[in-house]
């Protein structure tokens, strides 16, 4: 039976204009249904028929209303979450999921309490190159893996942004906003690892908040990811490097949902997703003995297959992939981090 569930979305900046309201509208058995805007209606233009309010207790004493997306600022994240959780509302909140672990936990506890789901917006596990290299170790092509880096570059030198990320609140600063995601997607390809080793820090002049890492994560005696942003890169350096005992994939280039997104597109209308050839990853490897060395096409990828699964759950047809279990252990992974990068040592991991 289909069942229909109505949306309710808190906050209308860039991440609940860009990723989130017209991702919920491609996704069948979602209506975003109202968004709260406190001082404009600019969802309307795009999508009339929603209800805007100014105050997000609109949402919570509002029945008709199933699931909550918290789209804030992360350091309010766990106080909208929690209100949303106590008015009986399912939630989708923004990454990263908290602050901090412990209220990570809190939030997890509750939401059991209430049996409510609740879930982090990982979409990162829905671009089209991470899609790929998962198909690519799934598959065994690159043997056993040893090494990977996961990089997350740009040119950015002079801070003059006035954004909240670029705060000194706990939960700003650049290993929190796109760290969080290269480490998301490096636990869900291989598991938590038994250590790291971080170097996180603040680049820029004037920084607040920290514009560069350089983390490391270990897994027992043979596997080590690197995980690296800098605002100073100019020269495109590769997304993904993976060596294996069968080979190397190398990727470059980002999925080109974000910017078709940011200029109005509409998922799931043809070619969605799609990457042209030029930014198809090189695989060097063996195969049954013989040597193959070429181009891999990328997996089109979905941002709306993230709304879809939670759908599903909800209505008891799927098992959650982005648990917020999995959420709350990276968060966890990034205080060692910062706390390696702060004693200058490897610390063993603590979950």
């Amino acid at each position: 039976m289909n069942q229909t569930l109505r949306v309710g979305l808190i906050g209308y900046g860039f991440a609940g204009s860009v990723f989130h309201a017209p991702v919920v509208t491609a996704v069948p058995g979602l209506e975003l249904a109202a968004v709260v805007e406190r001082r404009s209606a600019h969802s309307k233009e795009r999508f009339p028929w929603v209800n805007v309010v100014k105050d997000v207790r609109d949402l919570y004493e509002d029945p008709s209303i199933d699931l909550i997306i918290v789209t804030t600022p992360s350091t309010d994240h766990f106080n909208f979450v929690r209100d949303a959780l106590l008015a009986g509302k399912h939630v989708v909140v923004e990454k990263p999921f908290t602050p901090t672990a412990a209220e990570a936990d809190e939030l997890i506890a509750l939401a059991k309490q209430q049996g409510k789901v609740v879930s982090v917006f990982h979409n990162r596990r829905y671009d089209g190159d991470f899609l790929t290299l998962k198909e690519l170790l799934n598959q065994g092509m690159l043997g056993e893996v040893r090494e990977c880096t996961f990089r997350w570059d740009g040119f950015d030198p002079v801070l003059t942004s006035t954004n909240w990320r670029e705060g000194a609140a706990q939960g700003n600063g650049v290993f929190y906003d796109l760290g969080v995601h290269l480490l998301d997607q490096a636990l869900t390809l291989f598991g938590n690892p038994d250590a790291v080793s971080g170097d996180v820090r603040k680049q820029r002049e004037g920084a607040q908040a920290h514009d560069y890492f350089d983390v490391t994560l270990f897994y027992g005696d043979h596997l080590k990811i690197n995980l690296r942003s800098s605002r100073f890169v100019r020269e495109a350096t590769p997304r993904y490097v993976l060596h294996g005992t069968k080979g190397t994939f190398i990727k470059y280039g980002v999925d080109p949902q974000e910017p078709a997104l940011i200029n109005g597109g509409q998922p799931n209308t043809p070619h969605w997703g799609k990457e042209p050839r030029e930014l198809w990853g090189k695989l060097n490897t063996s195969i049954g003995g013989l040597h193959v060395e070429g181009v891999v096409e990328t997996i089109a990828g979905s941002y709306a297959d993230y709304y879809k699964n939670v759908y599903e759950h909800i209505i008891g047809q799927a098992e959650l992939e982005v648990k917020p279990e999995q959420a709350r252990d990276a968060i966890r992974i990034i205080e060692l981090a910062l706390q390696s990068s702060e004693e200058g040592r490897k610390l063993p991991i603590t979950l």
